[in-house]
């Protein structure tokens, strides 16, 4: 192992999150601590994983796509952000490719992603 992925590794071990193992396609549901003024709560942020970016690294993010009152809403969120509360997957999805761009320009049933019922879970 050289020395920036090692360091990266203690940073990781530094945080101590426990992020699930989810990909694009699957349907997740993220906490996310919203400030307002002096107080601050959890705001849950439920939709389609389409991408992830610089894979499981400090570096790493995830964008999350969900369509809100007719209007499709993307976020982008950093892997390891101190303001994400929990990552939970409601669904796993049966794509064949890493990036789903292409759902934001499908609407109604044909942006549907198939359930993954046989899903395996990745060897630690």
């Amino acid at each position: 192992m050289n020395l920036i992925a090692q360091l990266e590794a203690e940073q990781i071990a530094a945080l101590g999150k426990d992020i699930p193992d989810f990909k694009a396609g699957d349907t997740i549901r993220v906490g996310f601590k919203v400030t307002e003024g002096s107080r601050s709560r959890v705001q849950m942020y439920e939709g389609v994983c389409i991408s992830r970016k610089n894979g499981s690294g400090i570096a790493g993010s995830f964008t999350v796509r969900k369509i809100s009152f007719g209007e499709g809403v993307e976020r982008v969120f950093p892997l390891y952000s101190t303001n994400i509360d929990s990552i939970t997957v409601v669904r796993r999805g049966r794509v064949r490719r890493a990036k789903l761009y292409y759902l934001r320009a499908r609407r109604g049933k044909s942006a549907r992603i198939a359930e993954d019922a046989h899903y395996k879970p990745k060897k630690a």
